[in-house]
C-alpha cells in the first residue's frame, strides 16, 4: 500500500529488474538491440504526443521529449543481456511545477510496456 501511495506522490519512476511494483520491472525481449531500438523508434513515431531527440544504438539509449497532457523528458536503456535477450527499461521525469505527478509518470511507462508487448516476442524471466 505504501509503494502505491509513492508512486502517486512522485514526479519521477524508473523501471528495474527487482521493483516492488510489477508494472516497473525490466521487461525483456526475444530481439537484438537493434531490433529493439527500431521498434521502440517505430512506436514512438506512431504515438501522438512523443518525440524522439537522440539515439545512440551504441551505448543503447534513446531520450524522448513527452508533450501529452503533462511534459515530461524519457530516457529509454536497451542493454543486450544474451544473444537475442534484450532488456528495455525507462526512466520517465515529468515537469511539474510540484513534486508530483499523480501517477502520470507510471502510466507513460505501462503504456510503452503494453505497446512492445504487442509488437515484440517476450522473455519469460520468472
Amino acid at each position: 500500500m505504501l509503494q502505491k501511495i509513492q508512486s502517486i506522490f512522485t514526479n519521477q519512476q524508473e523501471t528495474r529488474e527487482h521493483h516492488d511494483d510489477p508494472q516497473l520491472r525490466s521487461r525483456y525481449y526475444k530481439v537484438t538491440k537493434k531490433t529493439a531500438i527500431a521498434t521502440l523508434q517505430e512506436v514512438f513515431k506512431q504515438l501522438q504526443g512523443f518525440e524522439v531527440g537522440h539515439v545512440s544504438e551504441e551505448r543503447g539509449e534513446m531520450s524522448v521529449n513527452v508533450k501529452l497532457r503533462k511534459k515530461a523528458f524519457m530516457v529509454v536503456s536497451v542493454v543486450t543481456v544474451r544473444p537475442f535477450e534484450t532488456a528495455i527499461d525507462f526512466t520517465v521525469s515529468t515537469e511539474t511545477p510540484l513534486p508530483i505527478d499523480f501517477g502520470f509518470s507510471k502510466q507513460v511507462i505501462a503504456s510503452l510496456y503494453q505497446q512492445l508487448d504487442q509488437k515484440l516476442p517476450k522473455v519469460d524471466r520468472n
